[in-house]
């Protein structure tokens, strides 16, 4: 089979059949007094219709180059609010040409769509017709066209560096906003143009009044889809029963749009997971977060029903529907439902290097979840002052959750069953007020009130000894420990903002709030006798019902102005703490603390920007870490909380730089980041053989982190190259045994890659990964290597062929342990649709090499593993699909 893929791929590259010589034209374009114009758009449009257009953006300093065959074309300069120029050019050699564009009076909206790309301010707009091929299928398809933009394997978008955090289609939430969703189900031919919209805010009347990270991309379809149902259905069948169906409808009107996904698939697709469960949640506005205080959440007990990219068996269900709604002038509603039912077994076989000795161990699960979430919002505008949104939303979970655990520690073995059921109620409801009450002066408000609640359950039986000596265990032929856990949490979040604009430069804002959290946590451990009687655990120090209370009272005070190329936004919050860890009459505790915070930014041009962001973070561990007596945490691990914790603070520092030039050309992103925490919390780790015991402490300088990275791309005539650097050293610490221990984490990664641009020829894309850890536990230190070469290719051929495939070949080095495992997985697609037809057809191999398992490592307090991750064998599929 290898030998296979490597023909397929020699198949491709010889398949360049370049008839014409490529030569280059290059040029500076200028205004009428002899100034460089960044991002003007220069189209290159053949005389001979079957040719491809060829397109190039100015850099900052006026910059432009086009390689162009030995053909006639028709050279258009396009500018906003300049007249166009064009000429006739057919290249014999290389040459340059310089222009020059006048300013024009003409409607500036007509030449709008003339452009591939247009940039302006914090907007960049991309006109997909000019800048694809017309074969893609999916969003996902174009995205990975358009300068600038990349999708990674799991839906997430990045501009220019930046993730983008809101999906917007047709300037409508696409459920609930998230990337993922939109990417892997929005028809490639129903999509018009891309924007890039950065420092978004949805209330677009504070666009201007605070800085923000996030970034949206709002999707514009066709005409010819709008007031029309569109989208496609395909269906596939393959060896040993595997099958992967799926449908997308989509409407879209100027006052309607409705959406309906589903997914039916046994080959591992991942469609919707556990972690976007957790972590798709409306909420405030992003502008009332700065100088929030951080609350921890009690999801570690649902970190087993993750879905697993990995794979023995998988069955997976999934719907989801999405609509909006202008009822009228004054008034917007839009909501969402998904429901998804996954189905998995994994196996894991892995060697455990803890501080003192080794662990062999084996964990066989299998997995059971459903999840359901749904969400309902309004907007209503009043009049033309006040603006109200209200959001309600409702998540939960039904799970359960079993594996088998075989461990063996030098000659002694032990046997584990588990089984844990997991259940979750969350409601979440936000009322938002903002008010432009005059040029100067404008306010916003909110309340927020989430209801959280948390029901998992766990069975451990086993025939070996189980935390001997640490549990009260009833000595039996057969062990059966059952554990109950609940965590409850209610919260009230109340903030009043103020924005004070003193002038175009000059802006000062101040913030009120007050949160008010109360959680419970209640375990209770038993082991069922053989004979139906209960040994509860309660008097060797177990069971907790635990009630923690918290008010955070805080007000801050900040000044933004600009001067020059500079932007400062720098300020203060002040959080008055006043806890109560409820449990064995421990007394009410409060402290004031100081949190700062800077954002300074240089544009320098239009394409080169430095920002610096520096913020004082404080946060609240859950009711779980202050809860004091003993609970299971798994088979080989106990924990006790310390209700003498506090709020931890982080300093966090953050560098960045970006610059970009032109069209696929030159671009570079640069990060340096340090973060030290100066209050926090670690592990106090007691060993006995594999078993632990666990208690938080509190401690000064706990953890430190410090980073530098960086990618450049740079277009080469037709070829696109691409580097990228990351190095990360973390120094944290621990106590085992009673005894301070220094632990350091170094990791540093490197990549590179090749990409070809031809329009008329295969996208070629070879590349190389690789990562160095070292990794310090105590006296014990590990090096890992792992090297990753790279080949992604796609090729449409004939008339309405298209072949797609990907292989990466994977080599993991212990060098500590001289160990070294390496393994290549492959992909592969052909695909068939007849122009004008609505029918494709499509054969595709996942796994081509039929790789039985995955080798990786991992790192955590106590442990650094070697693992063995075992995966779905080779699947054909055979696929016929159907655009409406």
């Amino acid at each position: 089979m290898k030998i296979c893929f490597n023909l397929l791929v020699c198949f491709a590259l010889f398949s360049f059949n370049n008839s014409y010589t490529q030569n280059s034209l290059k040029g500076t374009v200028k205004d009428s007094v002899n100034q460089p114009l960044a991002n003007v758009n220069i189209l290159a449009e053949p005389k001979d219709s079957l040719q491809q257009i060829k397109f190039a953006i100015t850099d900052d300093k006026g910059r432009y180059r086009l390689s162009l065959k030995s053909i006639p074309y028709t050279v258009t300069a396009n500018y906003l609010g300049y007249a166009k120029q064009n000429f006739e050019i057919n290249l014999k050699e290389d040459q340059v040409k310089d222009i020059v564009l006048k300013q024009s009076t003409e409607d500036l909206e007509e030449v709008v769509l003339d452009m591939p790309m247009v940039v302006k301010k914090d907007t960049i707009t991309y006109n997909v017709n000019q800048l694809t091929s017309g074969e893609e299928r999916k969003l996902k398809d174009i995205l990975k066209k358009l300068p600038g933009v990349e999708v990674d394997r799991n839906g997430g978008i990045t501009v220019n560096g930046k993730k983008v955090t809101h999906m917007l289609v047709e300037n409508k939430k696409f459920f609930g906003g998230g990337t993922k969703l939109a990417v892997d189900n929005i028809p490639a031919d129903a999509v018009k143009q891309v924007e890039v919209l950065d420092n978004y805010n949805e209330i677009a009347m504070l666009k201007d009044f605070q800085e923000s990270e996030d970034m949206a991309m709002n999707i514009k379809l066709e005409e010819d889809k709008k007031d029309f149902v569109f989208g496609d259905i395909e269906a596939g069948l393959g060896n040993d029963e595997f099958y992967n169906a799926q449908s997308n409808l989509f409407y879209y009107s100027p006052k309607t749009t409705f959406n309906v996904i589903g997914n039916l698939n046994n080959v591992r697709n991942r469609v919707f997971t556990y972690d976007q469960f957790f972590s798709f949640q409306e909420g405030m506005n992003s502008i009332f977060d700065k100088g929030s205080t951080s609350f921890g959440d009690s999801y570690e007990d649902f970190s087993d029903f993750l879905e697993k990219e990995d794979v023995v068996e998988s069955d997976r269900k999934f719907g989801a529907v999405n609509f909006t709604q202008e009822v009228n002038n004054k008034l917007n509603i839009s909501g969402y439902g998904i429901f998804s039912k996954t189905k998995e077994s994994t196996l894991v076989e892995s060697t455990n290097e803890y501080n003192t000795f080794s662990e062999d161990r084996s964990i066989a699960t299998a997995t059971n979840n459903q999840l359901t979430m749904g969400s309902f919002n309004a907007i209503f505008t009043p009049n033309y002052k006040d603006q109200w949104h209200f959001k309600s939303q409702f998540k939960s979970a039904d799970d359960q959750y079993s594996n088998t655990i075989s461990s063996e520690v030098d000659t002694v073995s032990n046997l584990f069953l588990n089984d844990r059921f997991g259940e979750q109620t969350f409601f979440n409801q936000t009322v938002e007020w903002h008010r432009k009450e005059s040029r100067t002066h404008s306010f916003s408000g909110v309340v927020d009130y989430t209801y959280d609640k948390l029901t998992p359950r766990t069975l451990w039986q086993t025939n070996d000894d189980i935390l001997a000596g640490l549990i009260p265990i009833v000595d039996e032929p057969s062990i059966s420990i059952n554990q109950f856990k609940q965590t409850e949490k209610n919260q009230v979040k109340s903030i009043l903002k103020h924005y004070w604009v003193l002038d175009r430069n000059n802006h000062i804002y101040s913030t009120i709030g007050n949160v008010n959290l109360n959680q419970t946590f209640f375990t209770e451990d038993t082991q069922e006798l053989n004979d139906g009687s209960i040994n509860n655990f309660g008097e060797a120090g177990f069971n907790n019902d635990f009630h923690f209370r918290l008010n955070d009272a805080f007000a801050g005070m900040f000044y933004k102005f600009r001067t020059g190329i500079f932007t400062f936004d720098q300020g203060v919050f002040v959080h008055y703490y006043r806890w109560n860890p409820d449990q064995e009459a421990t007394s009410v505790r409060d402290k004031f603390v100081v949190l700062p915070n800077l954002t300074a930014k240089a544009e320098i041009t239009r394409s080169k920007t430095l920002q610096l962001n520096y913020e004082l973070k404080s946060s609240f561990s859950d009711a779980s870490q202050f809860a004091n007596r003993f609970y299971l945490q798994s088979y080989n691990n106990i924990f006790s909380g310390n209700t003498g914790l506090e709020n931890t603070l982080k300093h966090d520092l953050n560098l960045r730089f970006t610059k970009s030039k032109g069209y696929r050309g030159f671009g570079i992103y640069a990060t340096a980041n340090y973060s030290k925490q100066v209050d926090g919390i670690v592990d106090n780790v007691n060993y006995e053989g594999i078993n632990q015991v666990v208690t938080p402490l509190f401690i000064d300088n706990a953890s430190e982190t410090w980073g530098v990275g960086g990618r450049v791309s740079k277009k080469v005539s037709q070829i696109n190259l691409q580097t990228g650097l990351r190095y990360t050293n973390t120094t944290y610490l621990q106590f085992v045994n009673a005894i301070e221990v220094e632990n350091q984490n170094s990791n540093t990664s490197y990549n590179f890659s090749a990409k070809t641009l031809y329009n008329d020829f295969p996208i070629l894309e070879v590349g190389w990964r690789q990562n160095f850890g070292n990794f310090t536990l105590g006296n014990n230190t590990t090096n890992f290597v792992t090297t990753q070469p790279f080949v992604n290719l796609d090729y449409d051929f004939l008339s309405g062929f298209i072949l797609s495939a990907d292989f990466t070949s994977y080599t993991y080095q212990n060098k500590t342990l001289d160990q070294r495992n390496s393994y290549e997985i492959a992909n592969a697609s052909l695909l068939y649709q007849k122009e004008s037809s609505a029918w494709s057809f499509k054969i595709e191999a996942q796994n081509v090499f039929d790789v039985q398992f995955k080798n990786q490592n991992s790192f955590s307090s106590f442990i650094i593993s070697d693992s063995r991750t075992f995966i779905l064998p080779r699947i054909v599929l055979f696929s016929i699909g159907y655009n409406l």
